[in-house]
């Protein structure tokens, strides 16, 4: 098919992601910033870099949880860039693998908020199989080094997934902790949505994640919405 001008539009590039998301974002994968990402990546990889998560690992999120049943979005940054940490989904890590400090404080607010037992994992894939959408900004990160594919175009990627899910959807919970965050809310409709903010679990930020109650929050909205809370224990 031809545009106005004439020409063939690029074809989409081939990307081993969950059908509802892959019709969903269908756009993206034609784009220039999307070609030139996949480039970036194989780059990296041809240069004998470690890349986490594992390639397998990188849609994890979008795998586990199709575009229809998100019902939460918890919004991260980076994934984690220490071997064996990065799974694919947001603030989690595997069973058998240290609960990083940020985690361990979602963790102590759940506990305050809603009665949570703490687990001796990190593993959040139980949230994931519920419809929590555990969405890191970058999808992909060099060994060691923290922010490292910044500038690789994720945050295109991800920004459309956020605003696609804002449009293409209704009555969903945006979790937005930290200021990075915070910045995505002009992407989402707040008419539609319930829009959750506040300061980053990270120890750096002093405690002042506590008290939030997005947990309690999130769930009253669903089941105003007529839709089923999380069960948020692990």
């Amino acid at each position: 098919m031809s545009n106005s001008f004439g020409e063939t539009p690029p074809a989409p590039v081939p990307v081993q992601i969950e059908e509802s998301w892959k019709q969903a974002l269908q756009a993206e994968f034609s784009k220039e910033y999307f070609r030139d990402l996949v480039g970036f990546l194989k780059r990296e990889k041809r240069a004998k870099k470690t890349i986490y998560p594992p390639g397998k690992l990188i849609f994890n999120a979008f795998d586990t949880t199709s575009f229809e049943a998100v019902k939460v979005v918890i919004l991260g940054q980076d994934p984690y860039h220490n071997p064996g940490e990065a799974m694919g989904l947001s603030f989690s890590v595997p069973k058998g693998v240290r609960v990083p400090p940020s985690l361990r404080n979602i963790y102590k607010e759940l506990q305050q908020d809603v009665g949570f037992e703490i687990p001796a994992h990190g593993d959040l894939t139980a949230w994931a199989a519920q419809g929590v959408f555990l969405l890191n900004a970058m999808l992909t990160v060099e060994h060691k080094k923290a922010r490292s594919h910044q500038s690789a175009g994720w945050q295109h990627f991800t920004n459309a997934v956020i605003k696609t899910l804002s449009e293409e959807r209704e009555g969903l919970v945006f979790m937005l902790w930290g200021n990075f965050a915070k910045k995505k809310k002009d992407l989402i409709d707040g008419n539609k949505h319930l829009v959750l903010e506040a300061a980053h679990p990270s120890p750096l930020a002093g405690g002042a994640f506590f008290g939030n109650q997005h947990f309690s929050k999130a769930n009253a909205y669903l089941e105003q919405q007529g839709t089923s809370p999380i069960n948020w224990q692990l």
